[in-house]
């Protein structure tokens, strides 16, 4: 029997059931800092943006989305054995649905990008290889697959694997006549003058980082600070689809560009403001005191 493609209305029910959200809400704004932050279905919100902003309007897109692993699995955090259930959001549809909704937020994504403007995916394999085989069908031009490599991983307590280790972030264009932004000069400054190469090292979010609570894939501020200076100039646009606790936000304040979020579960939004605003008055401070000192 053929696959038939469900429509859009079938992936929103299937991947977001049992989600409350309040679509059109905009739960966090700050004008001056260019902070925007709603509590909706990234897919909605995406439709009306498109349609407001033909063209495109976003600089950067950096998305975390579900890796569909939820599904009765088990890991090891602390030192204690626990289950793989970090939602209803993050559990698997098949591997058919899967990548149809990939391709759905993807191709929307596609459409809010400026026409030189690029996106970042970061995802396990459960869900990358969807994504970057979703990227080639909608024409994007895949500029780098990057390996996050975390130092200090949970072992792999079933002991029929390797330790995982990584996850992986593709960088696109918007597709082939893209002349993307590359800050190279500022990537090989922060290499100590060399190229810097695909595989970047660096811890998980500490505790500083989870002092009003945290999002179960949370990742570091020092990994979106990287992204965002490799790919975006002052005063650029970002927009994040699944903003969790909007670490793209808190990168975006401290490198001086403007940030959109989206964010369905309403615990993570109320994390997520929290956080900017933490971000926001310790720019003030800094640039304050250096206002002081002359």
């Amino acid at each position: 029997m053929k696959y038939k493609v469900p429509n859009e209305n079938d992936f929103l029910m299937m991947v977001m059931e049992k989600t409350e959200y309040s679509p059109n809400k905009c739960a966090y704004r700050n004008d001056e800092r260019g902070l925007r932050l709603y509590n909706a279905n990234c897919i909605e919100l995406m439709d009306r943006a498109c349609k407001k902003y033909p063209e495109g309007a976003i600089d950067m897109i950096f998305a975390d989305p579900p890796y569909f692993l939820s599904n009765g699995g088990i890991t090891c955090h602390a030192g204690k054995m626990v289950k793989v259930d970090k939602g209803q959001w993050d559990k698997s549809n098949g591997p058919e649905i899967n990548h149809e909704f990939n391709k759905e937020w993807l191709s929307r994504c596609q459409r809010m990008l400026k026409p030189n403007g690029t996106i970042w995916v970061s995802g396990t394999h459960h869900v990358i290889h969807s994504v970057g085989f979703a990227m080639q069908q909608l024409g994007m031009k895949i500029l780098n697959e990057i390996a996050w490599e975390k130092p200090n991983p949970p072992p792999n307590l079933s002991c029929r694997y390797f330790t995982h280790s990584t996850e992986t972030l593709i960088w696109a264009a918007k597709n082939e006549k893209a002349k993307h932004v590359f800050n190279y000069d500022a990537m090989r400054e922060m290499n100590n003058g060399k190229q810097m190469k695909t595989v970047w090292t660096m811890a998980a979010p500490n505790g500083s980082e989870k002092g009003f609570g945290k999002h179960p894939t949370q990742k570091p501020t020092q990994l979106l600070e990287r992204i965002i200076l490799a790919s975006t100039k002052e005063g650029d646009w970002v927009f994040d689809p699944f903003a969790g606790s909007s670490t793209t936000g808190v990168a975006c304040v401290k490198m001086q560009r403007k940030f959109i979020g989206c964010e369905l579960e309403k615990e993570y939004i109320d994390l997520s403001i929290k956080r900017l605003e933490k971000a926001v008055n310790e720019v003030d401070s800094t640039l304050n005191f250096e206002e002081v000192m002359g």
